[in-house]
């Protein structure tokens, strides 16, 4: 499996907080972080809403810090961040019901199936920006990710001669992916394809799509345990050190920069 360990974000003393929920059901939370270098004096622009998914089962590694900064980002300009953790909730991908199809019926272009998901769908169809992220298993998005991806995009697809999208407005969205893979090995793996199919999928139904690789991540806290004996768990170590910190920045400059997109969209 290809997701990572916790980074421990706690709020030092006389550290400001952030203005990022989190939401499990119906509990919210703040979350404290340390501000990163360039977070003092950003813009303020208030109202925007932006929702944030972690698609690991792993709470506090690499794929949920990745995508709890990106809000950090967009919060620092002053938007409305939102964290939902995917494994938290009970539900399943598409039952194909074809219910969000039907031309004249109550749910056309609204996903019927009532579950767990159903508040988030509703968050995600009033939001301004929307932030996925998901580790990379076996090649592929998490699976609570892609059941997640299959309700919510399905939902809004028209199968009209014009093939215009039920979802009518334009909104930016940020793909995050983390993986065991090394940049140097994407290519080989098959990985931009795939990557590519989700950056149109979402640019076709919702807005322009901006997306983050974090690669060779560290999976575990000691190699050893799992007999993890084919990697170098120092320069894994290391590299969660050095280059980790940077995905971060990254990911608040992601955040960041959903809010001008959105004026663009």
């Amino acid at each position: 499996m290809e997701d990572e360990p916790p980074l421990g974000p706690v709020r030092p003393a006389g550290q400001k907080s952030v203005n990022v929920r989190r939401y499990s059901g119906t509990e919210r939370v703040p979350v404290f972080y340390p501000p990163l270098p360039h977070f003092a004096g950003a813009a303020i622009i208030v109202g925007m809403k932006i929702i944030g998914i972690n698609g690991s089962p792993r709470k506090g590694w690499n794929t949920h810090i990745l995508v709890e900064e990106s809000l950090r980002g967009a919060a620092s300009k002053g938007a409305e961040a939102e964290l939902v953790n995917l494994y938290d909730l009970n539900f399943r991908g598409c039952i194909s019901c074809f219910q969000c199809k039907r031309l004249e019926g109550p749910s056309l272009g609204r996903c019927a199936v009532q579950d767990s998901l159903r508040p988030v769908l509703d968050k995600i169809d009033s939001c301004d920006g929307l932030i996925i992220g998901s580790p990379i298993y076996i090649g592929e998005l998490s699976a609570s990710t892609r059941a997640l991806i299959e309700r919510l995009t399905f939902q809004y697809i028209s199968y009209g001669a014009d093939r215009k999208p039920r979802f009518t407005r334009r909104i930016p969205v940020g793909l995050i992916y983390t993986m065991n893979v090394p940049e140097e090995a994407l290519e080989s793996s098959g990985y931009p394809a795939r990557f590519q199919f989700y950056e149109d999928l979402f640019t076709g139904i919702f807005g322009p799509v901006k997306t983050l690789l974090s690669t060779a991540t560290w999976q575990a806290e000691d190699y050893g345990k799992y007999g993890m004996t084919m990697f170098d768990e120092g320069a894994r170590r290391k590299r969660r050190e050095e280059v980790f910190p940077q995905d971060r920045l990254r990911a608040f400059d992601l955040g960041r920069e959903l809010e001008a997109e959105n004026g663009k969209s």
